[in-house]
């Protein structure tokens, strides 16, 4: 296996607002890698001079990082240009994928479902128009930062007020907010292993909504899987999120992320195209419900850059 693979550089850490969570896949990802015998080694883009990767024989990479630098085409563009074969999707779905805004546009052109939304650019926002984008949106809306990943930057509003608070917030992380219609339902997440659905999960949390505490922090986030679906509706499910996926551009492995609604609609939140690897991640979890243990995973994954 370690001859097959070479010498493998783990991506992890970087510079991003997800760098803590980065660590924390990285370290994971490394050392099940060293314990299936391949001769991988730790490389963070915020130290770690990332130009000489070439230079000192890395065969391969596996892109641990997450958000900006390392999940929006910008890593997977320079290892392309040095000719080093990486895992996950390629630059383009990598850079739309990191996009929410884009990634909605995509899906509802190909008539995939998605919940009404709203781009708003901080340099165009006008305060005084925060009660008319409420009352358009019906009233309450999910305010998402464009480009940020792990719920950073992410808050429910219902008043003019509160999107007003929101928007500033989201303001500090990105220039551009993506605005969603609330949706009051269950979240589910689909996890993608060379492009095919692994067994889907539902959280359930006692917070507004599935947010950074209750994703990293809490103790008593509960993760169903079986998430509790019948046979149908997770076809129904599992079809869906391929095609969410495919419908980007993504390959080799990630998660779409989903709301169903009470009245059991689908609704595509977003697609990750390196998600957290953390020994109790979304994708571990799924892998292992599918029979698939860590150390499996990671050789998998890192199999789709042969």
């Amino acid at each position: 296996m370690a001859i097959d693979f070479g010498k493998v550089a783990v991506l992890f850490g970087g510079n991003s607002a997800e760098r803590e969570v980065s660590l924390n896949s990285g370290k994971a990802v490394l050392n099940a890698l060293v314990e299936q015998g391949v001769n991988a080694h730790a490389i963070d883009p915020k130290f770690d001079d990332i130009s000489q990767i070439k230079a000192q024989g890395f065969d391969r990479a596996f892109i641990v990082l997450h958000g900006r630098g390392g999940e929006d085409g910008v890593i997977q563009g320079f290892l392309s240009a040095l000719d080093i074969p990486f895992t996950g999707s390629d630059v383009s779905s990598s850079a739309i994928g990191m996009d929410k805004a884009k990634t909605k546009q995509i899906w509802q052109s190909g008539l995939l479902p998605t919940a009404p939304y709203q781009i708003i650019v901080k340099d165009d926002f006008e305060a005084s128009s925060a009660a008319e984008i409420l009352k358009n949106l019906s009233g309450t809306v999910m305010v998402k930062p464009v480009h940020e990943g792990s719920s950073i930057g992410m808050a429910k509003a219902e008043s003019p007020e509160q999107l007003i608070d929101a928007l500033n917030e989201a303001f500090k992380y990105d220039d551009k907010v993506l605005l969603e219609s609330w949706i009051t339902g269950d979240e589910f997440t689909v996890s993608m292993l060379g492009g095919k659905a692994l067994p889907a999960i539902s959280m359930k949390t006692s917070n507004t909504f599935y947010d950074y505490q209750a994703k990293y922090q809490s103790t008593e986030t509960q993760y169903l899987c079986p998430c509790g679906l019948n046979d149908k509706e997770l076809v129904e499910l599992n079809d869906l999120a391929e095609k969410a996926f495919k419908a980007i551009g993504c390959s080799g492995w990630g998660r779409v992320d989903f709301m169903r609604d009470n009245d059991k609609n689908w609704f595509l939140l977003e697609v990750n195209t390196v998600p957290g690897m953390t020994q109790t991640s979304l994708v571990p979890k799924a892998a292992k419900q599918a029979g698939i243990s860590f150390e499996q995973l990671v050789v998998t994954i890192l199999e789709q850059t042969l």
